[in-house]
């Protein structure tokens, strides 16, 4: 059974694909490695893959409806897909809004469009984001909440996404699964997060920035944790009215930023230099997954603490890095 795998040079994507060859399925990955961040690192994760019996890549880009049709001529029969190409960074779609609606509204409708006349597809799972819950006040956040009140444009899109696939899911029968990510961290990360900008910072004895003067709490995942819930996910497809279905995957426990920081500086034996700062645009103070549905329907069991993750990223940085 073949698994298509987009951004299969990402940091999900090529953990969730060398999971899924590792128990013998067949992962046909695709990227278009943009620069939003260093492509040698995503060169790098892609070379862990390609040597690899029973993957296959090709690089294309979502947003590209005519390659995205070749691409279904080419790999016909799919049985599954795990989308989780997408234009990542709240702060980023600040200043670069299309690369947003591009990616992640027609790129979306895209893979959407493939699902739909893919015959014989067994299931879509799809990336969400913990940021749909936006300016949400109830903590931890529910998947019964309501999520209208997005508070950066790449909320926004993602939320669309979500409807887009349940609308697919109601018309055309598509069994779909969105999965709502709350802040992954681990080996082969994305420098444009927390847990690379604070390490390669300390590291390089520069000091680092702390919104709203440290004054913040995150569900920190580690990425084995994300590919459990994704494989697990992938699995139990949904058979409801329509076939759509929802979950957080998250470590289920909102630590201080503060913490965060104090383990990096730890795992470093390093003490780092703080500029506080206020609130970013489009940041949110808090999250915090509710993980009930997920734990029920999924036997999803987080079980890695920033306390061992984040010693084993720093691990991976310094050998990555060759520090």
């Amino acid at each position: 059974m073949s698994v298509l795998v987009t951004g299969a040079a990402g940091f999900i994507g090529s953990h969730v694909s060398r999971a899924l060859l590792a128990r013998g399925d067949e992962v046909i990955g695709i990227d278009n490695l943009n620069t939003y961040y260093d492509v040698n690192l995503k060169e790098a994760r892609l070379a862990t893959l390609t040597d690899q019996q029973g993957f296959t890549f090709e690089r294309l880009d979502i947003a590209d409806k005519e390659a995205v049709s070749a691409l279904a001529t080419r790999h016909p029969g799919l049985d599954r897909i795990v989308h989780l190409a997408a234009q990542a960074g709240v702060r980023h779609s600040l200043d670069h809004p299309h690369d947003y609606t591009s990616a992640n509204v027609e790129g979306h409708l895209n893979m959407l469009e493939l699902a739909r006349h893919s015959d014989g597809l067994r299931h879509m799972v799809y990336a969400s984001s913990s940021s749909v819950y936006g300016g949400n006040t109830d903590i931890p956040f529910s998947v019964d909440d309501r999520v209208d009140n997005p508070v950066s444009l790449y909320a926004a899109t993602k939320r669309a996404g979500e409807l887009m696939a349940r609308c697919y899911s109601h018309l055309y029968g598509i069994p779909a699964t969105g999965l709502r990510f709350f802040t992954v961290y681990g080996p082969w990360g994305r420098p444009d997060m927390s847990a690379y900008i604070f390490t390669k910072a300390i590291s390089e004895r520069r000091p680092i920035r702390v919104f709203n003067n440290g004054d913040m709490m995150r569900d920190f995942t580690y990425i084995d944790d994300i590919v459990a819930g994704v494989l697990a996910s992938l699995d139990n497809v949904p058979d409801d009215s329509p076939p759509h279905r929802i979950y957080n995957l998250g470590n289920h426990k909102s630590e201080p930023l503060m913490r965060f920081i104090n383990v990096i500086e730890q795992a470093l034996q390093l003490k780092a230099e703080l500029i506080m700062e206020p609130m970013q645009p489009g940041d949110v103070k808090e999250t915090y997954a509710d993980i009930e549905a997920s734990q029920n329907d999924l036997g999803f069991e987080p079980a890695t603490t920033i306390d061992d993750g984040i010693p084993r990223f720093v691990d991976w940085y310094r050998e990555y890095h060759k520090v």
